[in-house]
Order: C-alpha cells, then structure tokens, then sequence
C-alpha cells in the first residue's frame, strides 16, 4: 500500500514538473523571439508572460509562423493568414499594445 502512494506522489511530482517545465520554456522562446525581432527586453518579457498565460500550447506553436516571415507588411500579413486563429491574434495584437505603451507589465 505504501509503495503504490509513493509511486502515485511521484507520478503527480513528475507530471507538475512536465507541466511548468514545458511553460516555463514556452516563455522563455517566446520572449526570446520578441527581442531577436528588436523588442526592447522588458516588452518582450511581457509578451511572453501574457501569451504564455492565454494561449494554449499548441497556439503558441501557430504563432512560429510570425518568426518564419520577414519584417514587413506582406510578411506579417502571410504570417496572420497561416495562423488563421482568431484567438492567437487578437491575443497577439492586444498584448502588443499593452506592453509597448507600458499599461502591461
């Protein structure tokens, strides 16, 4: 009996740990993507907390399209229609404006 509890506590440590490991990493790219494409490092850390916190993992995998595209008008425009997820841009765009004006941290 003990050994099966020992064995369930060590299953439910390792899945928590799984689990804001993979966030944790998530972050960590996304906000390393923003300052890579020129973001200064306090809006790029804001982004990546508040995507992270919204956007499901598979969504932030949508949102390597925008890193593939060149930094331009057509480019993010092809970048948007490859999403093709409402959510993961309107997540996208007002997280942008909040933490570029400041109103976000």
């Amino acid at each position: 009996m003990f050994g099966l509890v020992k064995s369930l506590f060590t299953l439910v440590g390792l899945a928590t740990a799984l689990w804001f490991g993979a966030h944790w990493y998530a972050e960590y790219r996304v906000r390393t993507a923003f300052a890579e494409a020129g973001m200064n490092d306090k809006a790029a850390a804001c982004m990546g907390r508040r995507l992270v916190k919204r956007l499901s993992l598979p969504q932030l995998r949508r949102l390597e399209a925008f890193q593939a595209e060149k930094h331009t008008v057509g480019g993010l425009l092809r970048a948007v229609r490859q999403v093709d997820d409402s959510e993961v841009i309107a997540v996208t765009v007002s997280s942008a404006a909040l933490c570029a004006t400041g109103l976000a941290r």
